[in-house]
């Protein structure tokens, strides 16, 4: 366990000025604001990995919400997607309190962290494929870190899994050839030469789309993250 080397690398995550594009737009948003949020100072910046530095389960996103995660300064903060999946964290037993809605607001992981492949808030939540893969080595990193005590990773979406398959196999766990496909409820086990393996698992994104369609019901979100925390090792009600 790196304490201090995620420290380390959430402050170098919050200083990445990489894609000009992306810097553009979350500075824009931090600056124009939504109506509801006028009185807000946002954070406007990268937002970094949440949770524990020994965590056993990872779940990871896509990128933070304009004016979520870009707002607030906190993964999956804010916003209505945070609201699912907090709410299902808290509901098995991996999170202390429902909500997410501020940064100071209390709210702390039980052996999990939440991170995403791009970590600055994309314009239409879309990030590039140069994109994604300039945040790549910020993932790469934060696995190495996470390694001696990570055991399972939930990925939530398609655009999620394609990223961040590259980034275990950089990260020192062998990924599959062909590279097993998404799959909600989906899951992979991935070998490592020089210590445990890593459980992986897919989910439907938490989405206002997939939840208000019920593409993806909160039963379905926490039957996999009680599946993933039980195969961590982490207890689950």
């Amino acid at each position: 366990m790196n304490t201090s080397g995620l420290s380390v690398l959430d402050r170098r995550i919050e200083g990445c000025r990489a894609c000009p594009r992306l810097v553009d737009w979350r500075e824009e948003v931090a600056r124009t604001k939504r109506a509801a949020f006028a009185d807000w100072s946002y954070w406007g910046r990268p937002v970094p990995g949440f949770g524990p530095p020994d965590a056993r389960l990872l779940i990871v996103g896509l990128a933070p919400a304009a004016h979520g995660g870009n707002r607030t300064g906190r993964m999956f903060t804010g916003d209505r997607s945070g609201d699912v999946l907090y709410r299902a964290m808290y509901d098995v037993g991996l999170a202390s309190q429902p909500t997410a809605v501020t940064a100071d607001d209390g709210l702390e992981l039980l052996g999990v962290r939440v991170t995403s492949p791009v970590h600055c808030a994309p314009p239409a939540n879309k990030p590039t494929p140069a994109e994604r893969d300039t945040c790549r080595p910020w993932l790469v990193q934060e696995l190495e870190l996470l390694r001696t005590t990570l055991r399972a990773v939930v990925v939530l979406g398609a655009f999620g899994w394609q990223a961040a398959l590259p980034a275990f196999a950089e990260a020192g766990w062998a990924v599959p050839r062909p590279r097993p496909a998404f799959a909600h409820g989906g899951h992979v086990t991935l070998d490592a030469s020089d210590g445990p393996g890593l459980d992986v698992f897919g989910c439907f994104h938490v989405s206002q789309r997939n939840t208000f369609t019920g593409r993806l019901t909160p039963e379905m979100l926490r039957d996999v993250l009680r599946t993933a925390a039980d195969t961590a090792g982490l207890p689950t009600e």
